[in-house]
């Protein structure tokens, strides 16, 4: 992209092999690795969701504020949330593009000049509330696992 500070043409290319590397014959419709990834049901939910959230920890360390970090990860979770549908998500994908969406972010947070400062209490947060989700979604299988094998062999 023309628009790309030199210091983030890597993250642009990134993004494009991800989001819009391939197009499908006679149409506009691109697509890239995410989306190939994302076929593999839930596997590739989970590889791409962890791509992506390495580009935004990339990003926030080339100087994102909170409040960019906080929008680039809304479009990750939206992305990972419709993505984990079926069929659906697969579709959405080709459209939504979450790691272009951010790189704009970046670029256009970076060009304003307001660039600087940590976005890391912002990302520390996030990932705090992630990992407590994790945990009660997991306490709350084990406690239904628990009760339906009480169930079948009491």
């Amino acid at each position: 992209m023309a628009d790309t500070p030199p210091e983030l043409r890597w993250l642009d290319t990134a993004t494009r092999l991800l989001d819009n590397s391939f197009r499908i014959p006679g149409t506009d419709i691109r697509f890239g690795f995410d989306f190939l990834i994302g076929l593999i049901p839930g596997f590739g939910d989970i590889v791409s969701l962890g791509i992506s959230g390495l580009l935004v920890g990339t990003m926030a360390r080339k100087g994102a504020s909170g409040m960019v970090v906080v929008k680039m990860m809304g479009n990750i979770l939206l992305d990972a949330i419709v993505g984990a549908i079926p069929l659906l998500g697969d579709i959405f994908d080709l459209a939504f593009r979450a790691n272009r969406r951010n790189l704009h972010l970046l670029q256009a947070h970076y060009t304003t000049g307001e660039h600087q400062g940590s976005a890391w209490p912002v990302v520390i947060l996030i990932v705090l509330v992630l990992c407590g989700m994790i945990i009660a979604a997991t306490y709350l299988i084990w406690q239904i696992v628990s009760w339906s094998f009480g169930l079948l062999f009491a």
